[in-house]
């Protein structure tokens, strides 16, 4: 067990060098994205209905989605906690980010009155509004940081390096 971890944390500090930042971004999104994923697999037939009162995925997807969609959600919260498979698990949170940003303003704009179902499967949840894709684009904005500290690592330390240089001389 103490070699996983060694060599987990051998991983990490190849992606993002040993910032403390960045670890709790990975960890906080990665609990959002566990919690998430919680309420829906244990009510999956209202977030079934969740995901239909969308109108944005053909009647025989929503039952698919509805169910593997909350699985997904912490497969990938439980990868970014852990330091896991971070190019992928970082990814995949940002491209969910996205989907899920561009659902609420598709029925923002249509005018829909949809419960959002993001962390809760309850029908007495609020409905979604600007709130909930500010909130979501504000995840969005730590994944963001976190897929450019894991896809490129070397960048940002040379980055981070000349800013300390520039520090140093003022």
């Amino acid at each position: 067990m103490a070699a996983f971890f060694s060599k987990t944390g051998k991983r990490l500090r190849k992606y993002h060098g040993s910032s403390m930042i960045f670890v709790g971004l990975r960890v906080f999104l990665g609990a959002v994205f566990v919690y998430a994923g919680y309420d829906k697999i244990l009510h999956p037939q209202q977030f079934s209905l969740a995901v239909f009162q969308y109108q944005l995925l053909p009647d025989g997807l929503v039952n698919f989605v509805a169910l593997a969609l909350p699985w997904l959600e912490l497969l990938i919260g439980v990868l970014l906690i852990v330091g896991v498979w971070m190019p992928g698990a970082a990814l995949t949170a940002f491209s969910l980010l996205c989907a899920f940003i561009i659902a609420l303003v598709i029925n923002g704009i249509r005018g829909l009155d949809v419960h959002c179902g993001c962390f809760s499967t309850e029908a007495t949840a609020s409905s979604a509004g600007v709130g909930t894709i500010l909130r979501d684009v504000a995840f969005l904005l730590i994944a963001l940081v976190i897929v450019v500290a894991t896809l490129y690592p070397e960048k940002l330390r040379r980055w981070r390096q000349t800013q300390e240089r520039r520090n140093e001389t003022v």
